[in-house]
Formats: C-alpha cells, structure tokens, sequence
C-alpha cells in the first residue's frame, strides 16, 4: 500500500519511525494475527488437534487431523451458524458469484447497515469482519508518543505490529473498563479502546464510563468501542447513539459472532465520515464477498426477533455450564452477557486446566494469551449437546485434580 505524503508526515508527527512507517506501508494484511480470533487461538491451543469446526491449532496454526469427538469451544464461533434468512439469500445470489460487483440481495447491504443503527449515509463502511478497521485504527489514531490506552485483560495489541506505544490498564474489581484511570494513563492519548462486552471477561462496561472518556479525554483522541459481541447483551447497550450524536467515536462491528457468520467474513464500522477515512486511508480491502453480504443483509432484515431467539438460546446454554460449574465448586468472572465466560477451578493454574480438559477431548483458549489471569481459561459457549459434554469433563477433572504433567505456570 502506498502511503501519501500528507499520511507520512502525521505518521512523524506521532512518534513513528521510518522502520515503523514502512511496516505500515505493508498494510493491515500484515497485522491481522495480532487481531484475529482465530489465530489467537491457534497460537494458544497448545498441541491440541484440529476440532470440530475445522481450523488447526497447534504449531502456529497447521492443520492436524480432524476429530468429530473433541469439542472446539476455543475461538467465541457461534454454533448456531447464519440465520435461516441469511442462508437463503447466499443460495440465491451465489451463482452471481463470477461477478466482481454486488448483484440482487447484496445491494441491500449498504442501506442495512444504516438503517439497522439509524445512522446517516456515510456514518458506516463494510469490512470483511473487524479486524482490518481495527488495525487500521492503531495505524490511524496512536502512535509513539500518542498511546493505545485499553484494558487488562482485553482483546489485541496492535502496538506489536506499528511500534504505537501501548497502556494497558488494570479492569476494575467488578471487570468493568477503569475509564478514570484509562484518561489518567496518559496526558497525550491518541486512542481508548474498549471492547464492550470485554474479551476475554464478558464483562460489560456502562454507557455512563464511554461519555465520562469523551469528555476528559485530549482533544484529538478518539475513543474505539469494538462491539463484536454486544448483540448477546441486548440492543440497550448499542452505544452507536454517541455516533448520532457526531461524537469522537467509531464503533466496530463484526457479524462473526451472533450473527454466526466467522467463516464468511463480514463486519462493519460506524462513525463520522472524516473518522472512517482516516481508517481507509490506511488500506485493507473493503471488498466483501457477495455471499457474505446478501446473508449479512437478509440477517438485519430478520433482526429485533433473530437477535432475541439467540440470546435466549446462548444464555440457556451457558447457563447449562455456569450452573454446573457452581456445582462442582468452581467459579467465573463477574455477570457474562456474552458467548463466552473465564473459568477457574480451586487449586488448579488455567494451564492445568487447559491441560485436564484438553486430554478429554474438549479445547477452549488457554491462560498464556492473558498473562494477568494465569489460573483462569475462557470457555465459548456451544451447543447444548457441547456443554453437556464439557459438564461431564468438568465432572472428571474436579475429581482426578491438577494433571501431574502439566506445568504449573
């Protein structure tokens, strides 16, 4: 990617070095395995093999041999898969798939998008999922001397990738985001990110600490809500009103999760007209597969009621787990509200864990990818059919106790 000479010197401006620039230059390409869930848990599944839903895991991400009995609830995939509706309407306009450009129910997509949050033409831009507008936002907001400011434990870190100086903040003890602290962090703050509901806590974060950010934050900051999973919290915790309301926000969206659609690719950011472009300005194809933008469009059209049926379906599968978890003395992080939860068993490390289940046959992401959490694991919320399995794992592992093989760190 080619960047201009106006984009240069704001990146100089920021603190970025040539070295940096030129990574930049490569585009957001090169960042997304620091962004993407999937490789996050490929990278953190240890030597476990490939799952039921089909990606490798171990060895940085090579594929093993598939194996229909182990349970994968590792990477947040939501098992209930693309709506009914949004099946329909990829059958139909595959066969339109030799073409470049959108046809039939893809030119739906645009207008969905706006009209599912309310927000006026320009206000929102599609991406094939979330991560290439989130990377661009390290690139477009922070830098050296202008702070990535997010919470700890919580989702990415793009510094890795940019050299952008990055300020992880402690959570609250309820786990919500500290904003108070987050805006003491740093003087100079070029961005405040907060995914809302949290990953990894499934803790959300009250519409009062975003506005208490936007109004003591440095002027040209700008405050990032990735809302990837805020569809399992219900629509009262949306915070695209800050958008209407032209604030110095931009929302990312992504219909991997609820929506069931990771494998399709499909996402979503919602902002200010000059807040999206200087995203774009930083590349990454906004080139959406036709497929995943007529499922994506007929999925909205069905919306309050998919939305509603899902959130039923996924508190009622993890309500399976949490309940049983209590049962047999184990425990999670705060209220979850998301496809997800953090659990710990007394007297046992999350690799120990990790470790237990994983000779069960059932993988979820492991506790190296949250350094400040080492006794904890995320579990994803499957099927009813795969919590009842992991119930019955978790049954062995409380009674047989720390593996003795597995480390203890």
């Amino acid at each position: 990617m080619g960047l201009t000479p106006k984009l240069i010197d704001d990146l100089i401006s920021r603190g970025y070095s040539r070295r940096h620039i030129s990574r930049i230059a490569l585009g957001a390409a090169a960042v997304i395995p620091f962004f993407s869930e999937a490789s996050f848990a490929q990278s953190s599944d240890g030597d476990a093999p490939a799952g039921r839903r089909g990606a490798g895991a171990g060895g940085g991400g090579a594929r093993q041999a598939y194996d229909p009995e182990r349970v994968v609830i590792s990477s947040n995939e939501n098992p209930m898969g693309p709506s009914k509706e949004g099946l329909e309407a990829l059958v139909k306009v595959a066969p339109m798939g030799w073409r470049y450009g959108p046809q039939g129910e893809n030119l739906d997509f645009q207008a969905e998008l706006l009209k599912s949050e309310n927000v006026k033409a320009g206000y929102a831009v599609g991406y094939p999922g979330s991560s290439i507008p989130l990377a661009n936002a390290v690139a477009a907001f922070a830098g050296p001397d202008k702070p990535w400011v997010m919470g700890n434990p919580g989702y990415g870190a793009g510094n890795r990738w940019t050299g952008a100086k990055l300020i992880a903040v402690p959570l609250r003890k309820d786990y919500t985001h500290d904003v108070e602290a987050m805006v003491k962090a740093s003087p100079n703050a070029g961005a405040y990110y907060i995914c809302n509901p949290n990953n990894p806590t499934s803790t959300l974060t009250p519409m009062k600490d975003f506005e208490y950010i936007l109004a003591n934050k440095p002027k040209d900051a700008v405050l990032i809500i990735d809302e990837a999973y805020v569809h399992f919290a219900g629509p009262e915790n949306y915070s695209t009103e800050l958008v209407r309301q032209d604030k110095d926000v931009i929302v990312l969206r992504t219909f991997s999760k609820a929506y069931g659609m990771a494998g399709l690719r499909c996402g979503a950011t919602f902002g200010r007209p000059d807040l999206l472009k200087k995203i774009s300005d930083y590349g990454g194809t906004q080139f959406l597969p036709v497929t995943a933008t007529a499922c994506a469009a007929a999925s909205m059209k069905a919306n309050p009621g998919l939305m509603k049926e899902r959130m039923a379906l996924n508190k009622q599968n993890r309500d399976l787990a949490l309940e049983h978890v209590q049962k047999m003395g184990g425990s999670w992080i705060g209220t979850p509200v998301g496809n997800f939860f953090m659990l710990s068993l007394k007297g046992m490390t999350g690799t120990q864990v990790g470790s237990a289940f994983g000779a069960k046959k059932i993988q979820f992401a492991q506790s190296s990818r949250w350094p400040s959490m080492p006794n904890h694991v995320r579990v994803t919320v499957g099927t009813k059919e795969e919590m009842t399995k992991f119930n019955a794992a978790l049954d062995q592992v409380v009674q047989e106790g720390p593996p003795k093989t597995a480390s203890a760190g």
